[in-house]
């Protein structure tokens, strides 16, 4: 049988972690697994709009069991914080690595470190993040990584990581977005190489857009324009409350497996199913080559052989 997304199982007493779950399908992932009964924990970065993304969720969801945990991804600082509160939390059963850039700067930009903006806040952080934060999940937890479908239309410049030669928007999007899928692949294998029972699951929500998505205060208030513009490609495009429907199936179905990879069953929109994933992504010799290049930028050794 397929996957009912109207019809999640039961997760009381379970913690979701979910970066940048203040809009888009972070936020969507959030409300739905609050809805299933998980304690959900937004880490966001602007204070106000995770205030905003709690409020909503306890509007929609009679019961919610929700909270915020300051997190910037791009702030080692602030990273190592978070890390430390779940640590001290424990017992994480789900941590969705969901935050990240979708319209990259046109020219070239770097964050305090001197890491390229886009490499910085959607692959280091999450790896910084998870090497520190990995002792809070629990046994048979798991590791959701949000890829993308830019993945098979670029490719990933081991040689030039951090785009300091040829950098453009598309390149440094497609790049992070193969680079967080060689994470979370590689990942899982050293997972099972350390004996862990945590799981390490790749995903990506497809073509999902502002413009078809629920208008929520705070959260999701596009323009007339841009729901115009959006629902023109409804065809091939699907709300970010749909886009989320396939992280919260890597959360919450025991099925699944570490390695597995998740998308739409129509590529671009439909119910979460298993969807073939890059050769690129999944290459062993590509995520060995990469993890050291993630420890340097990301200034994180990551604690597993």
């Amino acid at each position: 049988m397929g996957w009912d997304a109207t019809a999640l199982p039961e997760a009381r007493g379970r913690t979701v972690v979910v970066t940048g779950a203040n809009a888009g399908v972070g936020y969507f992932t959030a409300e739905q697994l609050a809805g299933a009964g998980a304690n959900v924990v937004l880490g966001c970065r602007d204070p106000e709009r995770a205030e905003a993304a709690v409020s909503a969720i306890r509007r929609r969801v009679p019961r919610a069991s929700v909270e915020a945990l300051p997190l910037d991804v791009t702030d080692r600082r602030s990273i190592d914080a978070a890390a430390d509160s779940l640590l001290a939390r424990g017992g994480v059963d789900a941590l969705v690595l969901n935050a990240g850039i979708v319209h990259p700067p046109r020219s070239r930009r770097t964050d305090a470190y001197g890491n390229e903006l886009v490499l910085s806040t959607n692959v280091l952080g999450h790896f910084r993040l998870v090497a520190r934060a990995l002792p809070a999940v629990a046994d048979g937890g798991r590791i959701v990584t949000l890829g993308s479908l830019a993945s098979r239309l670029g490719r990933l410049r081991l040689e030039d990581l951090q785009l300091e030669h040829g950098y453009t928007s598309w390149r440094a999007y497609s790049g992070s977005k193969i680079a967080a899928q060689v994470f979370g692949f590689e990942l899982d294998r050293r997972l099972r190489a350390a004996g862990s029972s945590v799981e390490s699951i790749v995903v990506h929500p497809g073509y999902s857009t502002s413009g078809r998505t629920p208008g929520i205060r705070g959260v999701n208030q596009p323009s007339r324009l841009k729901r115009f513009a959006d629902n023109l490609q409804a065809a091939w495009t699907q709300g970010k409350d749909d886009g989320a429907h396939v992280p919260v199936r890597a959360v919450l179905d025991p099925t699944l497996t570490g390695g597995d990879h998740l998308g739409p069953a129509l590529w671009t929109k439909g119910a979460p199913v298993h969807a073939p994933a890059t050769r690129s992504s999944r290459s062993p010799r590509q995520g060995a080559r990469l993890w050291p290049l993630l420890e340097a930028a990301s200034g994180q050794p990551f604690p597993l052989p």
